[in-house]
């Protein structure tokens, strides 16, 4: 079964680099810039797992993790958070509002696809 993704990622180099890397995994790939999008992204077709940005425009990342735990069509939904803040306080901030893996940026294509395909396994 192919995996499908919603990422929400503002710098379109990352963007598109994860969205290639992803779907040449063979994993579906929903792309948007900011969370405005999210709930119509949702209504199309649930994703099996969001790879969210945690600073991103208008909403944080934070925000929007928050937003997906208080509803209970998404509350158990996977969650994987990017950021180019590798701080401690921001990994426990993500851990502790229900993020399910944290991922620093840069990292490597393996990477990637293996913390996908673990999110994603069923």
């Amino acid at each position: 079964m192919t995996a499908r993704v919603l990422l929400i990622e503002d710098e379109p180099n990352i963007c598109e680099a994860i969205r290639f890397i992803l779907s040449r995994d063979g994993c579906d790939v929903t792309t948007l810039c900011d969370g405005t999008g999210m709930a119509e992204a949702m209504r199309k077709g649930m994703p099996d797992l969001v790879i969210l940005d945690l600073m991103l425009p208008g909403m944080s990342g934070m925000e929007i993790l928050a937003q997906l735990r208080a509803d209970p069509a998404t509350h158990a939904l996977p969650v994987m958070m990017l950021t180019a803040k590798g701080q401690g306080r921001d990994r426990e901030a993500a851990e502790r509002a229900g993020v399910n893996m944290f991922m620093t940026k840069p990292f490597s294509n393996d990477d990637i696809r293996a913390a996908v395909r673990h999110l994603t396994a069923r």
